[in-house]
């Protein structure tokens, strides 16, 4: 049987299956019980510190709400559906389900923090409330999106700040993880702080600068270096920036200089060289001091080569000539931590009187101990900028005196009288329908350089970073705590 192009079969009219098929046989199970439509509360947050930090970039929003937009069965998805069996042979799902999917409707209500707030561990990121059925069933493609997106917004903004407001270049699209990977990557590293990317497709998606130069394969088409920058100059005068470094990098900027010494008796200036690999603190340093004598103070000094964060830094503390950095494989992969350990957990439950029933998964260990209720984050701020977070129940309180650290009780925060605050999550979608006006991808951007400026400075070091207060309001930790000692009593033998 011929297939399809991958393309056309990936990205189809209907993405509604991207689900893990657990969620759909739980779908299934709610279904035949009578409770597809019974109202829960789920809330997405992450455990882990991305790349040994403190904090996290929110990002992926707006993706996930186009895509829930579209978020409809399609004949070709029940015809699927149709053909999955039990271990046994027999239709994994019966036909009345299948209508059901059919006729699926999302009227769910949807709370999240805006792309590009600041966020930290154990509390909601976003928070999803209606019939437990439809709640559940978007947990997988929830997950993909936001953890992704978030995990490389996160490391883009750490690369950015290391980069001192030089510009940063993102590169990965050959290295990202697939076609999707690419794409998205592009957009996050965009809201963490890069000023453009390689990526043309994203370019048009997205609306973000596009930026490139050229490789070391033009260099080898011709005859010699000084013929390839001749004819490059010729090709696009205005678009300048030599890779200098195919042979040698001392002659590469000395053959770049001839040819830019002809672009301005043209009246056009050439932007730039492009350093990739070889010792780059020390080539920099060289290679802006004849760029310097030639005449060229203003033109740029581009490296590349496997930069991250850490990097970048050293080579700043070595007296580095760079101004424009291009990083690729390290930040669109998130090559260190390869993946956000987001999760999405049930914390509410209505009974059949519709009365809301706290609900909390345990463990051995206490960081997957789940918080109960329906969840919000309060930011409380000073003149000074951000000071610490409390996650509250809606359903129990509006108003926030103390909150504990959920690790060590013993740290407890009093709210101060003198403190502002403004609450985390914000109505997105309501009953299935958008309410919320997504910003340009640029404000998005600005918000997230904006927030990084609110957190004490020591929060952003890359090493041993200074702990963000995270507490639980006080009547949900009790609550939590009750909870536990009513499930081990319940499963105690």
């Amino acid at each position: 049987m011929k297939q399809a192009p991958f393309s056309k079969s990936i990205y189809s009219a209907s993405m509604t299956l991207l689900t893990d098929l657990y969620e759909l046989t739980m779908a299934y199970g709610y279904w035949k019980k009578g409770m597809a439509d019974r109202k829960a509360s789920f809330y997405l947050s992450f455990r882990r510190k991305p790349f040994h930090g403190e904090y996290a970039i929110a990002a992926g929003l707006q993706t996930f709400i186009e895509y829930l937009e579209n978020f409809q069965f399609d004949e070709s998805d029940i015809a699927y559906l149709r053909t999955l069996k039990d271990p046994l042979g027999s239709p994994l799902f019966e036909e009345a389900f299948l209508v059901y999917l059919k006729d699926f409707s999302f009227s769910c209500d949807i709370d999240a923090m805006p792309e590009g707030t600041i966020c930290f561990p154990y509390e909601p990121l976003i928070r999803v409330t209606g019939p437990i059925l439809q709640a559940q069933i978007i947990e997988s493609v929830l997950l993909n999106i936001i953890n992704f997106q978030t995990l490389i917004a996160t490391k883009a903004s750490r690369v950015c700040w290391a980069a001192r407001k030089d510009p940063v270049a993102e590169f990965g699209l050959r290295r990202a993880q697939g076609m999707d990977g690419a794409i998205s990557a592009s957009r996050a590293a965009y809201i963490g702080g890069c000023h453009s990317t390689s990526n043309t497709l994203a370019g048009k998606l997205y609306g973000i600068p596009v930026a490139g130069t050229h490789a070391h394969s033009w260099i080898m088409a011709f005859d010699d270096e000084l013929t390839s920058f001749y004819a490059f100059s010729e090709a696009l005068p205005n678009s300048c920036i030599f890779l200098i470094d195919t042979y040698n990098t001392i002659s590469g900027v000395k053959n770049a200089i001839k040819v830019a010494k002809d672009l301005r008796a043209q009246g056009k200036e050439m932007i730039g060289v492009r350093l990739d690999s070889g010792d780059l603190s020390r080539l920099s340093i060289e290679v802006r001091t004849i760029l310097d004598e030639a005449g060229f103070p203003e033109a740029k000094i581009m490296a590349s080569n496997e930069l991250d964060e850490f990097v970048i830094r050293d080579l700043k503390a070595q007296g580095a000539k760079v101004n424009i950095w291009g990083v690729g494989t390290n930040l669109v992969t998130g090559k260190e931590q390869p993946a956000l350990d987001g999760v999405y957990k049930l914390s509410s439950l209505q009974d059949d009187e519709g009365n809301w029933q706290d609900k909390i998964k345990i463990s051995e260990q206490w960081a997957k101990v789940t918080n109960p209720g329906l969840l919000q984050v309060r930011r409380f701020t000073s003149e000074q900028g951000y000071l610490c977070d409390a996650v509250y129940d809606i359903q129990k309180s509006t108003e926030v005196k103390s909150f504990l650290d959920p690790f060590d009780p013993s740290n407890e925060k009093e709210v101060q009288s003198k403190w502002s605050y403004k609450d985390l999550l914000v109505p997105v979608v309501r009953g299935g329908k958008v309410v919320y006006q997504f910003p340009p991808l640029d404000e998005i951007r600005d918000l997230a350089l904006a927030e990084l400026d609110q957190v004490p400075h020591g929060t952003r070091r890359f090493l041993n970073p200074q702990p963000y207060f995270v507490g639980l309001e006080r009547t949900v930790f009790t609550r939590k705590l009750d909870l536990i000692k009513e499930i081990k009593n319940k499963v105690s033998p």
